[in-house]
């Protein structure tokens, strides 16, 4: 109790000291902190899935890999019949959550609906929140229960206790599906899932995923064998027997690709941890050393080295609590910052919150700090030969190796500022090229709409593509609309779309075999100028592009490219694929666009609207509008309800809103790596500018000398930043050579640039280098008030 009042004591002589400690652990910690509640919620807290780590998800893949490819449901209960290495089996869509309109009154909203055997909870172990989970028996024609996610619950239900029994209208068909349960917080898969539905009677096609429950003392890797067994089995398909199966942890399917962001941000800051305790450490060696005199006759009284080291300890540990209190209340704000500007597709996002895991945490942290900073400064600073110090001035007391402790740890944050930098730059760098990516055609004024039909209207394709053809000439006569053309997906859909593997007239089946998976868009004439796709050869589709005229099509250029490389693509012809004879001359040549998804332009093969092979027609709109995209909105939607009965808008949005998601995670990655890099540097230049002040400080009789001796003050000055760039260029080649290395760990993040670009390497270094000389120059300005005689008669 004595040594801490004492350490009280001593403290408040020192207010900034305090002050300028107690804020610079305070971020570190928190920062740290902050990073850790996010950690765990996401990486390191369980499931609710009984043995996680057994339960695995399979499906089939080309041999080049790339795209999946589901089992059709006799398949894959046929597989379930053979299979040994997996106990449990169930089922789950191809198509993941999708998007379910649901009538509440007149209004219809959308919800998620994940269709799934009725073995799906069983074989996760998962028991539910409230009510039952579906079972086998659910899964028969006509069955109609449901099971609602945690998220879905509280967010349309109100989490009201008396849910069960309520019932969801859809839309398409009109039928109530029964409340049965709703399941645990943080079950999240397929992702996205509001409710899950038996797969029998969902109406979805039957193109399923395998998930089962690895059995005792068998691998995942058992279960991949054997379905590439069953895919390449004699009564399989020809294109089966092309396949391989693939299989994944479903806890690696859950959390998605945050890992690798998670582990660079913990990275970072650990980093910025380790600046924090350097700097800290950095002031209390300064502090301490400024103190030897003091330590000096503290011991010529009697106390020894155990108890000067215990009072130093206790002052520095004091530090550290109060910098660890105000660290949580840094965290809390961080964590709110994170939640609110993460992208929606984060999973697990509402159960990122401070906690007694976090604060645990953050405890942790405060104690290794503490060790880290107030340990060796306590034992160097304790360490003081008695007779030397008290007959000495208290200025020289520090000497060389005190400096020159303090430059190196100071060059030490520098690096490691830089390496923090470095990433940061990488990471905004990445953000600036896929903002900047060209799409390829013209996203302003795109209106994206998506419609859904009532089961019975328009149950062919013959039927749905003869309503649009009323319903697209009605919308573009509207005022404010240029030109309407449906698409297969909405922007960035990704796998959603339609794929297809066409052959070229004169393929060999092993070069057909070796063509590429290509997205097949059906569109009317109207799409191209609908999108503002510039033509690069030939022409466009025209009305006479139907049904009984020869067959068209127009492909990409990268897709011409691959089937006639070197030779002009117009005129030559193209099949729809092994098993469609269809066969279409190539009329048209467009760039590859990036609708699909942003990060790569892919190749496309477009086909006519009236001449589309598919089984059903596209149902999403583009609506190139003349004025505001949303303004159009209630006028399109009177349209749709008066010509097409049965089909309704559920969705409408301006292109630009779809850009939000694929944009999201890398602007989450470049805010809070900058966020880490700007406290960083600042904590540098903080450091490197105490080591100067301090070093001006301790030399000021030399630094009279030499200005009396004829040296001005320009020349004192320049000596004085010169020292500081030193240490900043020392820091900085040391940074350097570590981003290098630790830089590929950002490979998964970065688009359009290498871990190693100099571009970005030389712009930080050059900036990190600035903020050190201008951490310099106030130290060294300080010089030129140095009046050489006061200086030399106070020595």
């Amino acid at each position: 109790m004595n040594d801490f009042r004492h350490a009280l004591r001593s403290l408040s002589r020192t207010p900034g000291f305090v002050l300028t400690a107690i804020l610079t652990l305070a971020l570190g910690i928190g920062l740290a902190t902050a990073v850790f509640t996010v950690a765990d919620a996401l990486l390191l807290r369980r499931l609710p899935i009984r043995d996680q780590d057994r339960v695995v998800v399979l499906w089939g893949e080309a041999r080049q890999g790339a795209y999946n490819y589901p089992l059709g449901l006799d398949d894959a209960r046929e597989f379930a019949r053979q299979t040994r290495s997996l106990e449990r089996i169930a089922f789950i869509s191809y198509y993941g959550a999708y998007q379910t309109p649901i009538r509440d009154g007149d209004q219809i909203s959308r919800l998620r609906s994940a269709p799934v055997s009725g073995e799906f909870f069983d074989v996760l172990g998962t028991r539910p929140l409230l009510g039952r989970a579906l079972r086998p028996a659910d899964d028969v024609s006509g069955a109609a229960p449901v099971v609602v996610s945690y998220a879905a619950w509280q967010r349309r239900f109100g989490g009201d206790p008396h849910v069960l029994g309520r019932q969801l209208l859809t839309y398409s068909d009109g039928v109530g599906h029964t409340i049965v349960g709703v399941m645990p917080r943080g079950l999240d898969y397929p992702r996205g899932t509001d409710f899950w539905a038996p797969v029998v009677p969902s109406g979805v096609p039957k193109d399923l995923y395998v998930i089962g429950r690895l059995a005792h003392g068998r691998a995942a890797a058992d279960a991949r064998d054997e379905l590439t067994a069953f895919f390449g089995r004699a009564e399989a398909s020809a294109w089966q027997r092309e396949l391989r199966g693939v299989v994944h942890p479903l806890p690696r399917l859950i959390l998605g690709d945050t890992r690798p962001a998670l582990i660079v941000f913990a990275a970072a800051a650990g980093l910025l941890l380790l600046i924090t305790c350097i700097n800290v450490a950095n002031l209390v060696l300064v502090r301490g050393l400024a103190r030897v005199r003091e330590i000096a006759v503290r011991s010529a009284l009697g106390a020894g080295r155990g108890q000067v080291v215990r009072q130093l300890l206790g002052e520095n540990a004091l530090l550290a609590a109060l910098g660890g209190a105000f660290g949580v209340v840094v965290a809390a704000a961080a964590v709110r910052l994170f939640v609110a500007f993460a992208p929606p597709g984060i999973p697990r996002l509402d159960e990122i919150q401070l906690n007694a895991t976090a604060l645990g945490g953050a405890v942790c942290i405060t104690g290794i700090a503490m060790l880290i900073f107030a340990l060796a400064p306590a034992v160097i600073t304790s360490h003081v030969e008695l007779e030397w110090v008290l007959r000495s001035d208290t200025r020289h007391s520090a000497g060389r190796r005190s400096r020159l402790t303090t430059e190196a740890m100071v060059a030490g944050q520098v690096a490691l500022a830089l390496l923090v930098l470095s990433a940061a730059g990488l990471i905004v760098r990445s953000l600036i090229n896929l903002e900047r990516a060209d799409l390829s055609f013209q996203s302003s004024h795109l209106l994206i709409g998506e419609l859904t039909l009532r089961r019975g209207f328009y149950d062919d394709a013959n039927a749905q593509r003869a309503m649009l053809e009323r319903l697209v000439p009605e919308l573009q006569a509207l005022p404010g609309v240029r030109t309407v053309s449906p698409v297969v997906a909405a922007p960035f859909s990704g796998n959603v779309g339609w794929d297809g593997k066409p052959v070229a007239e004169g393929q060999t089946p092993e070069q057909a075999a070796a063509n590429p998976m290509l997205n097949m868009e059906v569109v009317t004439p109207a799409y191209f100028e609908t999108l503002g796709i510039p033509f690069l050869r030939g022409r466009g589709f025209t009305d006479a592009d139907r049904q009984g005229a020869p067959g068209v099509v127009i492909v990409s250029q990268s897709a011409a490219r691959h089937y006639w490389p070197g030779t002009d693509p117009i005129g030559k012809r193209l099949r729809g694929g092994e098993k469609l004879k269809q066969v279409s001359t190539v009329v048209g040549v467009v760039p590859d666009t990036r609708y699909r998804d942003l990060r790569e332009a892919r190749p496309s093969v477009y086909i006519p609207l009236r001449q589309s092979f598919f089984p059903f027609a596209p149902w999403t709109l583009a609506i190139r509008t003349t004025g505001s995209p949303a303004e159009a909105v209630p006028a399109i939607r009177r349209v749709i309800s008066e010509t097409a009965p049965g089909v309704a808008l559920v969705s409408a949005a301006p292109f630009k809103t779809f850009l939000e998601e694929p944009l999201a995670q890398p602007r989450l990655n470049a805010v809070l790596l900058g966020v880490f890099a700007g406290a960083a540097v600042a904590l540098a230049a903080v450091g490197l500018f105490g080591a100067m002040a301090t070093m001006v400080g301790q030399r000021t009789r030399e630094l009279g000398v030499r200005m009396a001796l004829g040296a001005t003050a320009r020349e004192v000055r320049r000596m004085v930043m010169r020292r500081g760039l030193r240490i900043a260029a020392l820091g900085s080649v040391l940074g350097l050579l570590g981003a290098l290395l630790a830089n590929r760990l950002l490979t998964a993040m970065l688009y359009e640039v290498t871990p190693t670009d100099l571009t970005t390497l030389a712009v930080v270094t050059g900036f990190l280098v600035g903020v050190a000389a201008l951490a310099s120059l106030i130290p060294a300005h300080a010089t030129t008030r140095i009046d050489a005689v006061v200086a030399l008669r106070y020595e």
